[in-house]
């Protein structure tokens, strides 16, 4: 297991012993594009804005082809209903295919979702343009020394 933090979160984040190795980078571009790379799926379990944007990037890098990773919330006591429902809105206004809906997984529980995400078979839009992680690591790193 690895934890991916920037350097300037990891004393106020990282108390005590970890579970595995710490990796610290420079940025929180570097962060999402380094866990891109090294992740076998995403989990969101409930949080705040700092999730929701991470989590939300995943699934628009699933959108775009940048991976065919699969995206789980672990819906604690129903946390992401509300969230689920906004999408399935955007798909019912055609903001959001169908097809897209079906990027993210979710289950109340852990062991369910996992479940889950082993049986999930990817299915892209046939729009989909194919980009690799190189290009999204130079544009992360691009962003981050400019910010």
């Amino acid at each position: 297991m690895q934890i991916i933090i920037p350097k300037s979160l990891a004393p106020k984040e990282i108390t005590g012993d970890s579970i595995g190795e710490v990796i610290t980078v420079s940025t929180m571009h570097q962060r999402k594009a380094e866990m891109g790379r090294q992740a076998d799926a995403f989990i969101a379990l409930p949080g705040g804005y700092g999730t929701f944007e991470e989590l939300l990037e995943v699934i628009t890098w699933f959108q775009l082809g940048i991976h065919t990773k699969p995206v789980g919330l672990v819906n604690v006591d129903g946390f992401y209903d509300s969230l689920l429902t906004f999408i399935d809105k955007a798909v019912d206004e055609g903001f959001v295919s169908s097809t897209a809906r079906r990027i993210i997984v979710s289950a109340p529980t852990a062991p369910q979702l996992l479940q889950l995400l082993e049986e999930y078979v990817p299915k892209h839009d046939d729009f989909v343009s194919k980009m690799v992680w190189d290009d999204i690591t130079d544009a992360a790193t691009s962003e981050g020394d400019s910010c």
